[in-house]
């Protein structure tokens, strides 16, 4: 076997062990993703949506909650309705260490996001230091970097502080959602904030969290935050 047929059948061979598997069902992954395409054309990606909130509607524009109490956020934009089979990527990610998953799920936001408004500089909605200790990263910050760099959009990860330690949102009800943020975000002292942000988070539920955060940016002078998440709750 000549030298050429040799160097053709280690790259074949490589191509087909190092090739990317799928993270939902193990088969070959397609175009160069950790994702098959039978997995791909089932995410649930977001289609017309309030235009505030990112909840589903018929027809994008403004939901009635928002009309009638328009929230901080000038404009939220959803990568996904959360469902099957997004709804097997994001716990692995969030709880379980897989930052595999999390690598693919900011690949599918930069392609979902990359028509949204842009802003100045990504900021990724923070941990509190405890929280950051138990889990070992933070999911946001995990989501923001490949967004940013993806984007070519400069990324604040240190602006932001969380400053109180919370109850896990996933147990309250919405009301005490909002009660269990007040007061667990500020601002760095000499932060230098741009007039246009966008806070990167992995799953909005009632908002709550995008919120709270978003009232202490306008309110340290920043014009314009824009909300970006993986996935909205319907």
């Amino acid at each position: 076997m000549d030298a050429f047929k040799v160097d053709n059948w280690l790259a074949t061979a490589q191509r087909w062990l190092f090739a990317p598997r799928c993270l939902l069902c193990g088969e070959r992954g397609a175009n160069g993703r950790d994702l098959c395409g039978n997995c791909t054309e089932m995410l649930p990606w977001s289609g017309d949506a309030c235009r505030h909130c990112a909840i589903p509607l018929a027809e994008s524009g403004v939901c009635g909650a928002c009309l009638q109490t328009p929230p901080p956020v000038s404009q939220t934009h959803a990568a996904f309705v959360y469902g099957f089979p997004l709804d097997r990527l994001v716990p692995r990610f969030k709880f379980h260490r897989d930052l595999a998953a999390g690598r693919l799920m900011a690949g599918l936001m930069a392609q979902a996001l990359a028509a949204a408004p842009r802003p100045q500089a990504l900021m990724p909605v923070p941990l509190h230091a405890a929280r950051l200790r138990q889990r070992g990263y933070d999911q946001a910050l995990e989501l923001a970097k490949p967004l940013a760099r993806a984007l070519a959009l400069p990324l604040m990860a240190d602006a932001l502080l969380r400053t109180r330690a919370t109850a896990a949102q996933s147990e309250l009800d919405a009301a005490a959602r909002r009660r269990n943020l007040r007061g667990a975000f500020a601002v760095r002292a000499q932060a230098q904030l741009p007039d246009h942000v966008a806070l990167i988070d992995d799953v909005m539920t009632t908002g709550a969290t995008l919120h709270a955060a978003a009232k202490v940016l306008r309110r340290a002078g920043v014009a314009r935050v824009d909300a970006w998440v993986c996935a909205r709750v319907p």
